[in-house]
């Protein structure tokens, strides 16, 4: 569940089979609080239930088709009411979702409804909320690429941690020593990127939480990442750690200049 706000106006914006739904009843709120009686307004209307009935067509192979019928002639006529249950239940429709309950409860639409409502409701309305809908999505993908970035570090962790095993850490070394390699292995890749050791970084950052590579930005994950398995190689290669250090140290600085250099170009575009 996520929320925007659009013209003071908080709209809930849920997820159902992957599919994003917008809380109509929020939408309705811009216009009255009475938004049962907007959204049966906004039903009554010929043109909505064409809309909706193209759109089920479209995108649900259970909508009813006949049941939609029904609905089309009597709609615009003085005595037809319909509500998004009566709606949903008689036609098997997937657009519209309705939710008892105090917290998040409503009607909820499929964006191409709800924009469509939103709409109905103000054009300037309208054009808001698609803005903060595209600024979440974009905020959403901008998490993703982090998390996947975070993800794949640690997947070259593994990677990594297994070459020290198998030729680091002699056999007989107890558990706390092994650590001890394991540590100072990643404090490698800590020093050669970041310029500093994981403790180093904890003194000089005491309110921060979290670790070196949880502050780190996604163009250093990325860095870090293809580091940690260069690291894997140098090391079932034999070479020192010493010369690994030095070694690293010169593929973080040419990558992040590489990096920096092509965020650069994008910002000019």
């Amino acid at each position: 569940m996520a929320k925007i706000t659009v013209k003071d106006i908080d709209v809930t914006i849920i997820q159902r089979n992957g599919t994003d739904y917008v809380s109509i009843t929020d939408i309705a709120r811009f216009k009255t609080d009475d938004t049962n009686a907007v959204i049966g307004n906004w039903l009554r209307n010929r043109n909505t239930i064409e809309f909706l009935g193209i759109w089920e067509c479209l995108y649900n192979p259970n909508f009813k088709p006949l049941e939609f019928e029904g609905f089309r002639k009597e709609a615009g006529l003085n005595a037809f009411t319909l509500s998004p249950q009566k709606w949903i239940e008689r036609t098997d429709a997937i657009g519209l979702v309705s939710k008892s309950g105090r917290y998040g409860g409503g009607t909820y639409a499929h964006k191409d409804i709800a924009f469509k409502f939103a709409s109905w409701i103000s054009i300037e309305f309208e054009l808001y909320i698609v803005k903060e809908f595209q600024r979440l999505k974009e905020e959403e993908q901008k998490l993703l690429g982090w998390s996947a970035k975070r993800e794949l570090a640690k997947i070259n962790y593994h990677i990594h941690t297994d070459a020290v095993k198998r030729n680091l850490v002699p056999a007989e070394l107890t558990s706390c020593q092994t650590s001890a390699i394991y540590a100072n292995e990643a404090d490698v890749l800590n020093v050669a990127m970041f310029g500093m050791t994981a403790q180093e970084w904890r003194k000089a950052n005491p309110n921060r939480k979290g670790n070196i590579r949880d502050d780190a930005a996604i163009n250093e994950l990325i860095c870090l990442s293809n580091m940690e398995n260069l690291n894997a190689v140098l090391i079932n290669e034999g070479l020192p750690q010493r010369e690994r250090l030095i070694k690293l140290n010169q593929v973080a600085i040419q990558q992040m200049r590489i990096l920096t250099e092509v965020e650069s170009r994008k910002l000019l575009k």
